[in-house]
């Protein structure tokens, strides 16, 4: 009780009466009677379209298996307690956050505050009704994957609070972040998709994309997370010509969509690489550090870390052992990863 007191004590009189009232009179009723409310996102990959994305080329993505979700429940008091938990349920970040605007009364990372305060902001900018009559809330955000996967940590915190706010999901992401919005669409997709972004519309359509060589695609985690807003800064920087890339990439994703034979993907695999190292002006990740491997290798997302995708004739066995040599130890089939399965089909063999 001495605790709480501690907590609000900087609060003023007007702040002070409505805790004590939901404190001792309206939180114990409400948190019998108000069932928490739980929201899901999926995480995401996407495959061809990296970085020309925001040129308004057109990309393929899939949503992941994996994800993150959050709890919210009636909470004593008038703030919201933020904890965050990681795949192994260690808890990572907490806060107490203010109703009144959105600031930290205590927190364990204060750069995390300020992006969640922002978001707040955001979702009560678009839904002037949320978070209105001073009701405190627990709010608990649980990850499928580790942090340092890059599948999606922000964008999936995104699109649950936007869920929770009943607010468009992409009008909170594009208050906050300069990205393309491919993730958000991913968070709610129910399987593969064609995203585009142009500077008049935005749209996206979920496909059915099962190649029948799909068993010859592989995802490897670098263990190198990258930062999408600094890979963002660095192709806006260093990228030329970045329209006719834009359509080019277009190209390669609509062939790699029709694909039907495994050596016409990875032929799209290589080329879509190799342009994108003349943009970026970075070495393709094949020849930096897998030169030797039986197959195409793609980056995934910002270059440099992150996952790689990898189609090969090698078996699973082989693959798989090919990585760990390597000491890469997160390797994982294509229907291991995505969140819509593709049928079962024979592997490609050579």
């Amino acid at each position: 009780m001495q605790k709480w007191f501690e907590i609000t004590y900087v609060k003023n009189s007007y702040e002070k009466k409505l805790d004590v009232l939901h404190y001792f009179y309206l939180r114990p009723v409400l948190e019998r009677v108000v069932p928490s409310k739980k929201f899901h996102g999926n995480g995401k990959l996407m495959l061809f379209g990296e970085y020309a994305v925001l040129d308004g080329a057109r990309s393929l993505a899939i949503p992941t298996k994996r994800g993150q979700s959050m709890e919210v429940k009636p909470h004593r008091g008038s703030d919201l307690i933020w904890e965050c938990y990681d795949h192994n349920g260690e808890l990572w970040f907490e806060a107490q956050i203010s109703l009144y605007d959105f600031s930290s009364i205590r927190t364990s990372d204060e750069a995390t505050s300020k992006h969640i305060q922002k978001l707040l902001k955001g979702a009560v900018r678009y839904n002037t009704e949320f978070l209105n009559n001073w009701n405190g809330f627990k709010v608990i955000h649980r990850l499928d994957f580790p942090r340092n996967w890059g599948l999606g940590s922000s964008s999936t915190v995104i699109y649950n609070l936007a869920s929770w706010a009943d607010v468009n999901p992409f009008h909170l992401h594009f208050f906050t972040s300069n990205g393309s919005g491919y993730d958000i669409a991913c968070a709610g997709a129910e399987g593969p998709l064609v995203y585009q972004v142009t500077d008049d519309e935005l749209s996206y359509t979920e496909i059915d994309f099962a190649p029948h060589f799909i068993d010859n695609l592989y995802f490897i985690h670098l263990g190198k997370k990258q930062s999408s807003p600094e890979g963002i800064k660095h192709f806006m920087k260093s990228a030329k010509g970045r329209k006719s890339l834009a359509n080019k990439i277009t190209a390669l994703t609509d062939r790699a969509i029709q694909a039907t034979k495994l050596d016409e993907f990875q032929a799209i695999m290589d080329e879509h690489e190799e342009l994108l190292s003349g943009a970026l002006q970075m070495p393709t990740v094949k020849s930096q550090y897998f030169n030797d491997f039986e197959g195409s290798i793609k980056s995934l997302g910002a270059w440099g870390g992150d996952f790689i995708m990898a189609a090969t004739t090698m078996t699973s066995a082989e693959v798989i052992s090919y990585f760990r040599d390597l000491d890469y130890s997160d390797i994982y089939s294509y229907n291991e990863m995505s969140l819509a399965a593709a049928p079962a089909t024979a592997a490609v063999r050579a």
